[in-house]
């Protein structure tokens, strides 16, 4: 019996291992994705998404040393990073398939999500090129992005032991529809940013739907994130690490609307500040993910589960 105990301890202590591993591995894909959504931006604010005419190689060479300068370097490397991404994502499937016995039963599949998705990715960003920087394929490429950076972020929370809390926060039930609230949010600016239209509605009174749109969108997301501000500093019972990404969420969306009307003002001819609007605007879409995903898998003390917990 000693011994039957022992072993189990041994194969449970080595499960817990392989998926801290698996976790550190997916926070990694995760943050290089949004290091190459950032690249991205800079790409399209640079005016240098067709620097490489070419794809998938740039000028017919892996490296193109000859024409190299900064608007082809910012597609090259936009180029690489989404390569190693999708060699990493392959890498997460192989590794969720063999340690399957010693992970969630759901990791395999959602790593397979996770592949679909950055396979679509890669078909939408040869088509941006090939079709010239169309808006619409533009807009997919980024909702993709999204999309798959949100996976990401809820395949390394759920290899978290769930949270143990007093009480049910009910921040899910508005954690949910703000998130999907930045993500058309982020797809509107995306839209704004490929189809000029800051300047050409200011300029020639041209889609000021468009910018209008965005603008718009401010309040409900802005208040969204508040009422989850709200909620938090009215409800004292909130787990402290719900509270964290709450407040998080609350000081980026403060930060977002300066930068954006910063953006607006300056009529987008400061890259650096434009490029960092874009980003911190992902930052907040996975900052809500994130803590809607912990918010669901929140565990009630008073249903006695702390140690089913432990064990998810």
């Amino acid at each position: 019996m000693t011994r039957t105990v022992l072993i189990e301890e041994i194969k449970s202590d080595n499960s817990l291992k392989i998926r801290k591993w698996v976790k550190f591995f997916v926070w990694k894909i995760a943050i290089a994705t949004l290091l190459l959504m950032a690249v991205g931006s800079a790409t399209r604010v640079m005016n240098a998404g067709l620097a490489c005419p070419d794809w998938p190689l740039c000028y017919g060479q892996l490296v193109p040393t000859k024409q190299m300068n900064l608007q082809v370097f910012l597609e090259w490397f936009h180029r690489l990073d989404a390569s190693l991404i999708g060699i990493s994502t392959i890498t997460l499937l192989i590794i969720s398939c063999w340690f399957r016995k010693q992970l969630p039963k759901w990791l395999p599949w959602s790593a397979m999500l996770a592949l679909m998705l950055i396979l679509v990715q890669g078909i939408l960003g040869g088509l941006t090129v090939t079709r010239m920087l169309r808006f619409d394929i533009v807009t997919a490429h980024l909702g993709t992005a999204l999309l798959f950076f949100g996976v990401l972020v809820v395949m390394a929370v759920s290899l978290s032991p769930p949270l143990e809390v007093k009480s049910e926060s009910n921040l899910h039930w508005v954690g949910l529809p703000v998130t999907f609230l930045i993500y058309i949010q982020c797809l509107l600016g995306g839209l704004v940013g490929s189809r000029w239209a800051l300047h050409q509605c200011l300029e020639e009174s041209q889609l000021c739907t468009v910018m209008n749109s965005h603008i718009i969108g401010v309040i409900p997301t802005t208040l969204g994130v508040l009422s989850l501000v709200f909620m938090v500093w009215r409800n004292q019972n909130i787990h402290s690490s719900l509270k964290k990404l709450v407040w998080l969420a609350g000081g980026i969306i403060m930060c977002q609307v300066f930068l954006g009307i910063a953006t607006f003002y300056l009529r987008l001819q400061v890259e650096p500040l434009t490029i960092t609007h874009h980003t911190i605007g992902v930052i907040l879409f996975g900052t809500l993910v994130a803590l809607t995903t912990l918010a669901i898998r929140s565990v009630p003390r008073k249903n006695n589960f702390p140690s089913v917990a432990h064990k998810l």
